[in-house]
C-alpha cells in the first residue's frame, strides 16, 4: 500500500460512510489530490486508488465534492447505488478504481471523441489476479483504454496491471491481455455496454466503436488528465462543487493544515459494523442483446 493506510467512518453499506485516507506518518490526506499520479515516473507506473474490489456491487467512489475527498457509496435518488449483475456478469469484473491527480475536466471537448469529461479522476480496470481492498493504494502498468461515451461525456477507462502480479512482465501493451486473457477485453465492452440497462437506461456508448487504444495513448490520455487537474487544484480553471482541500500541493490556494483535516474526519460518525447488503443486489438481469 505503499505506506498509505484507511480509516473508515460510520456503517459500511449507509448514506454516511466514509473511507478517510492517511500517509506513512498517520496524516490524514486527500487521495484525489495528495497521493502523487505516478509511483515511478521513469517507467510511467502509476499509483491507482482501489475503489470497488472485483466481483463486488457497491458503487464505491472518491467523493470529489467532500473535503479530503474520502472513498463513499454513490447515491442515486436517496439509494445507495448497486451496479447490477448483467448475465454472466458478478459485480465488478475488475478491481475498479482512479489514478490521483488526474481530472476529466467538464469544460474541455476532447479532441477524439468530441466529448467533455465527466468531472471524475480517471478510472482504471486493473485485470490482475489478486482481489484488492477497498482503498488499497497500489502500483499498476497502463496497458490500453477504452472510451465510453456516458450520458453524452468522455468517460476513459484505462486497462492497467499491478505491477506485484505474478504475470506482470508478459503484459506491456493491450495486445497482450487479448492473447493472455482472451474474451476479457470483449466483456469489459459487454460490462460497460449494458450495466444500466437493469436501471432502465439505453445501452452505453463507445469512441472508435468501442476499440481499444494502446498503451501509448493511454499514456498520453493520463497526462493530459493530470494537466487539467493542475489547473484545477490551482485555481486556473473553475472546478464548481469539487473540493480541493489538500495537504500536500503547496502553491495550490486550497492547501490546509493537519488540523484542518483531523476536524473533517472527527466531524464524521464513528465506525460501525456495516450493514446487510439487500439480497436483490445478487440477483442475475437476462436480455437479448442488441
Amino acid at each position: 500500500m505503499a505506506g498509505y493506510s484507511v480509516e473508515e467512518r460510520a456503517a459500511p453499506h449507509s448514506l454516511e460512510y466514509r473511507l478517510f485516507f492517511k500517509d506513512a506518518a498517520g496524516r490524514y490526506i486527500s487521495p484525489f489530490h495528495d497521493i502523487p499520479i505516478y509511483a515511478d515516473a521513469g517507467k510511467n507506473v502509476f499509483n491507482m486508488v482501489v475503489e470497488v474490489p472485483r466481483w463486488t456491487n457497491a458503487k464505491m467512489e472518491i467523493a470529489t465534492k467532500d473535503p479530503l475527498n474520502p472513498i463513499k457509496q454513490d447515491v442515486k435518488k436517496g439509494k445507495l447505488r448497486y451496479v447490477a449483475n448483467v448475465f454472466p456478469h458478478k459485480g465488478y469484473i475488475w478491481n475498479y478504481g482512479a489514478i490521483p491527480q488526474t481530472w476529466e475536466d467538464p469544460g474541455h471537448k476532447d479532441e477524439n471523441t468530441g466529448c467533455c469529461g465527466d468531472n471524475d479522476p480517471i478510472d482504471v480496470c486493473e485485470i490482475g489476479s489478486k482481489v484488492c481492498s477497498r482503498g488499497e493504494v497500489i502500483r499498476v502498468k497502463v496497458l490500453g483504454t477504452l472510451a465510453l461515451i456516458d450520458e453524452g461525456e468522455t468517460d476513459w477507462k484505462v486497462i492497467a496491471i499491478n505491477v506485484e502480479d505474478p504475470e506482470a512482465d508478459s503484459y506491456n501493451d493491450i495486445d497482450d491481455v487479448r492473447r493472455m486473457k482472451p474474451g476479457y477485453l470483449e466483456a469489459t465492452v459487454d460490462w460497460f455496454r449494458r450495466y444500466k440497462v437493469p436501471d432502465g437506461k439505453p445501452e452505453n456508448q463507445f469512441a472508435f466503436n468501442g476499440e481499444f487504444k494502446n498503451k501509448d495513448f493511454a499514456v498520453n490520455i493520463i497526462k493530459s488528465t493530470h494537466e487539467h487537474w493542475k489547473a484545477l487544484i490551482a485555481k486556473k480553471t473553475d472546478g464548481g462543487e469539487i473540493n480541493c482541500t489538500n495537504l500536500t500541493v503547496s502553491d495550490s490556494p486550497f492547501c490546509c493544515g493537519q488540523e484542518c483535516a483531523k476536524a473533517t474526519v472527527d466531524a464524521a460518525p464513528p465506525c460501525k459494523a456495516a450493514n446487510p447488503i439487500p439480497p436483490e443486489v445478487d440477483k442475475w438481469f437476462y436480455y437479448q442483446k442488441n
